[in-house]
């Protein structure tokens, strides 16, 4: 049985729009309903639904922030195989919502929920999930396209969740332009556009350019929030690469996907959530 999480600050909108869902997909389960997003993200990674619905605008963390924090959720193997969930938004705010959404990126959901509307929405959401089910079934080997990033940690969401961010909360900083970092027993300022790659550990960040490595303590939720998301691309929960500085992709002996960097001889891993963003490879 699919499952579902419902998340709206609203109690009418939650039960409004659990009872369209039991009209055009009865055979949904709703195992949990949030009151805001730190809540969504909390019972998301409780209970590990299929599809989660967001509601934009929403106390504590915004929708858009949740589905950053959902998104940085531990998938597959570090989690016992949860494969990760479909992101639905909802929205009253139609006026950027449809187009953004309509680009295919992300599904949504206008409130209040329509029958029509929301049985178009499954019928994607169930045909997306159909097709990654059948895909794992005819896997060959442990980086076929069943591990494909869902959603919510393609570059493509992350970019349109920035811009969403964006026009939510229009006096939110511009994005990161320097890194001040450590070095030896020195701090340096980094242009970000010099950074390779960042990568993380339990205290400190690592990060790499072609002439010096530093230490910074920020984490990569922190960095992917701060970053200009169609500049770097997240490859693994603790890995974060400058798209201009891929130089290719390789597969090891194991069938993992490794990142070639200019400037540096490191090989960066792509971890199983992630292997999508390079699929012809």
């Amino acid at each position: 049985m699919t499952r579902a999480l419902i998340a709206d600050d609203e109690r009418l909108m939650r039960d409004q729009l659990r009872a369209r869902l039991m009209e055009v997909w009865p055979q949904l389960e709703i195992v949990a309903e949030a009151r805001n997003g730190e809540e969504a993200v909390t019972l998301t990674a409780q209970h590990q639904p299929d599809i989660v619905f967001l509601d934009i605008r929403m106390p504590v963390l915004t929708g858009v922030d949740a589905a950053r924090q959902i998104a940085q959720l531990p998938t597959y193997e570090e989690a016992g195989g949860w494969p990760g969930c479909e992101i639905v938004f909802i929205t009253a705010y139609d006026q950027y919502a449809v187009q953004a959404f309509e680009q295919g990126v992300v599904d949504y959901v206008l409130k209040p929920a329509e029958r029509e509307r929301l049985q178009v929405t499954m019928e994607r959401v169930k045909a997306r999930m159909l097709d990654r089910a059948r895909q794992s079934a005819n896997g060959n080997d442990g980086s076929n396209d069943a591990s494909a990033p869902l959603p919510a940690h393609t570059p493509g969401m992350q970019q349109l969740l920035q811009r969403l961010a964006a026009q939510i909360s229009p006096q939110s900083p511009p994005k990161l332009q320097w890194i001040q970092a450590t070095v030896r027993q020195g701090i340096q300022m980094i242009p970000v556009a010099d950074v390779l790659f960042f990568i993380s550990d339990e205290k400190y960040t690592r990060v790499q350019t072609a002439t010096l490595e530093a230490l910074i303590r920020k984490p990569i939720k922190e960095l992917m929030e701060e970053l200009d998301m169609s500049l770097f691309w997240q490859i693994h929960r603790s890995t974060l690469v400058n798209t201009k500085a891929i130089a290719g992709v390789s597969r090891d002996e194991r069938g993992r996907q490794l990142v070639s960097v200019r400037g540096h001889s490191e090989k960066l891993e792509v971890s199983r959530s992630y292997t999508g963003l390079f699929k012809s490879m």
